[in-house]
């Protein structure tokens, strides 16, 4: 059976999508892929329809991820019945997933990607999107490390 595993930020412009890619390398690189459905999404609607933020796609490549994914909303109505982990970029997505959920089952797929970090002392994926280059780099760390975690995660 599939794991199914979505990534959540507000935008669903750099981070989860990044999230999204960086992971579905990972599983690829074990050559895993064909046993993931990998996805992304964000609590806000703002960006539907649109790509990764061209920053993001442009660090992302240079450690050879494509970021492919067109941003969309998270769908409450199935979302949390498609999806067997919920993983959201920060707390603040976390709480408007929390307010989403229609009951314990929802809840318990709710994951922050912090959670399993290996290397890294972060609470949170900082929102690159005002930031410079550094910022981008930063959150590319940070997922590399925590889909690591991760995946060991699902394998149990």
């Amino acid at each position: 059976m599939k794991k199914k595993v979505l990534f959540v930020c507000l935008g669903n412009i750099c981070r989860s999508p990044s999230a999204e890619a960086v992971f579905r390398g990972f599983v690829e690189a074990k050559g895993e892929g064909s046993d993931f459905i990998i996805d992304s999404c964000g609590t806000s609607g703002w960006h539907a329809g649109e790509p990764a933020d061209g920053r993001m796609q442009q660090h992302a490549i240079k450690r050879n991820y494509k970021l492919t994914s067109i941003s969309r909303p998270f769908d409450e109505a199935s979302d949390f019945d498609n999806f067997d982990m919920v993983v959201a970029m920060d707390q603040s997505n976390l709480s408007a997933l929390k307010a989403m959920a229609r009951n314990e089952q929802d809840l318990s797929k709710l994951f922050l990607m912090t959670d399993f970090s290996t290397s890294f002392d972060y609470d949170h994926v900082p929102d690159p999107y005002y930031g410079g280059s550094k910022g981008f780099e930063l959150v590319l760390d940070l997922l590399e490390d925590a889909s690591e975690g991760l995946y060991k995660e699902l394998q149990k």
